[in-house]
């Protein structure tokens, strides 16, 4: 299982986690969007992150680039759950738009920074 295929399938796996918890901590107890999107972010990129590493391309990484990574992507959703915050955004938009930016910037993210060793 490999290349985008395998990235999409774990992309898909992660929307369905970072969607629950988002929408638990928005409606159920009462969050910003701004904080549910993030911390939904943290944990579904937890996930995808091992999965990609361990089954994707079997690769170890470095700690520094798990850190990039986590902090680039962590800063994006927290950003556009501030902009929904401001604009009255349904939950649904902001998932729906980060998930969109998620998959995309990961997915690039993945294949030609973090772990751009292993093409030949």
């Amino acid at each position: 299982m490999k290349g985008f295929p395998a990235l999409t399938v774990i992309g898909i796996a992660d929307a369905l986690i970072h969607w629950q918890i988002f929408f638990v901590l928005c409606s159920a107890i009462g969050l910003t969007q701004a904080a549910s999107n993030f911390a939904a972010f943290c944990v579904a990129a937890a996930f995808s992150f091992y999965v990609n590493a361990l089954y994707t391309f079997d690769s170890e990484t470095s700690v520094l680039g798990y850190l990039l990574f986590m902090g680039l992507m962590a800063g994006a959703s927290f950003g556009i759950g501030a902009i929904a915050d401001t604009h009255g955004w349904h939950g649904l938009l902001t998932v729906t738009v980060f998930s969109v930016l998620n998959l995309t910037l990961g997915y690039c993210f993945f294949r030609f920074v973090l772990f751009r060793q292993q093409r030949s």
